[in-house]
């Protein structure tokens, strides 16, 4: 089994809904075990700000997929959920990343893992310390905790536990 972490965001209305329904996707693959769920994280969008903010969350799974059939599961989890690709770090009813895949280095047309900007993301890396502490990024020999030392105090600050989160309930 294949441990991978992923990142989930959204921030069309109704994001809670958009998360819930993509965890429900994923789970409902026989070949994919959702093990942890991090809390959800409010945030300020990155890139392109004239937009809503965003809940983002991580997750960690088992799954006996290869690293592009997740993806394509991924990929079909989204447009399942009406995600549109308009523009480039855009509004969106759902994102799905993967993070990491064991500890390996992939680089393919369709992707690269670890994630390319993941060191650079306080919305991916507060989530993910919350769940795996000690996680190394292999492309960088860094653990997740010394990536967050290494960003700006300001980005930290714009990641916000969010309190209305029931998850676990309907």
């Amino acid at each position: 089994m294949n441990t991978v972490f992923l990142a989930l965001g959204t921030n069309i209305e109704p994001r809670e809904r958009y998360l819930k329904d993509a965890l429900r996707l994923l789970d409902a693959y026989s070949e994919i075990t959702i093990d942890q769920v991090s809390s959800i994280y409010e945030t300020a969008p990155v890139g392109y700000t004239d937009q809503a903010d965003f809940l983002n969350m991580v997750v960690q799974v088992h799954t006996s997929f290869s690293s592009e059939r997740l993806l394509g599961t991924c990929q079909e989890i989204e447009k399942q959920l009406g995600r549109k690709r308009d523009i480039r770090f855009g509004p969106r009813t759902i994102d799905l990343d993967i993070l990491l895949y064991n500890q390996e280095n992939i680089k393919t047309e369709q992707l690269i893992i670890p994630h390319p900007r993941m060191h650079e993301r306080a919305f991916v890396l507060i989530p993910l310390r919350e769940i795996a502490p000690t996680a190394m990024i292999p492309s960088l020999g860094k653990r997740v905790g010394e990536l967050i030392n290494e960003l700006p105090e300001t980005d930290i600050k714009d990641v916000q536990r969010w309190m209305r989160s029931e998850l676990g309930e309907e």
